[in-house]
């Protein structure tokens, strides 16, 4: 029975940014997916204000997350990585996600102010609007970011100096 290998130091060292932005990603999917799964309220949990507090944590954390990238990280990636750069992928996509979060904060707004208009029909709706480019973004973020791909732009040195 052949083991498991694990990756060597050096492996690791190469490829720290997407773990670190893999851990981030996998906590907004799980948040993400909470709120979908539970909107119809059906099972136990938060109160439906709290529910909306869940909601807007969402949205402030990725906003936080993409503000960090795009004013630290990205300026510093797309001087050598062409998918950072200005009106590049990773930025379009952040374009994306932010009109859906910009949705999802309205509808989330709404419903605090006036919660006899909650719909869970409507809060999925508005999730799927955005699920799509904001799951697929996260992968390729982290696909970008990967020691395989890193090595085609950046010695391990540089890599251990990137802002992560």
């Amino acid at each position: 029975m052949a083991g498991k290998m694990h990756p060597s130091a050096e492996d690791r060292r190469w490829n720290q940014f997407s773990t670190t932005m893999q851990h981030f990603h996998d906590h907004f999917r799980m948040s993400f997916d909470e709120l979908y799964e539970t909107a119809d309220r059906k099972r136990l949990g938060p109160s439906l204000f709290a529910f909306f507090r869940q909601a807007m944590d969402l949205v402030r954390q990725l906003e936080m997350h993409h503000s960090i990238e795009e004013a630290h990280i990205f300026p510093i990636l797309q001087k050598k990585m062409p998918n950072f750069g200005k009106d590049e992928k990773h930025r379009n996509s952040h374009k994306g996600i932010h009109e859906g979060l910009d949705r999802l904060e309205t509808l989330i707004t709404r419903f605090r102010d006036q919660p006899s208009t909650y719909s869970p029909i409507e809060l999925r709706a508005c999730l799927d609007s955005f699920r799509e480019v904001l799951f697929t973004h996260l992968d390729e973020e982290v696909e970008d970011l990967r020691g395989e791909n890193l090595k085609k732009y950046y010695t391990l040195a540089e890599v251990q100096r990137l802002p992560m």
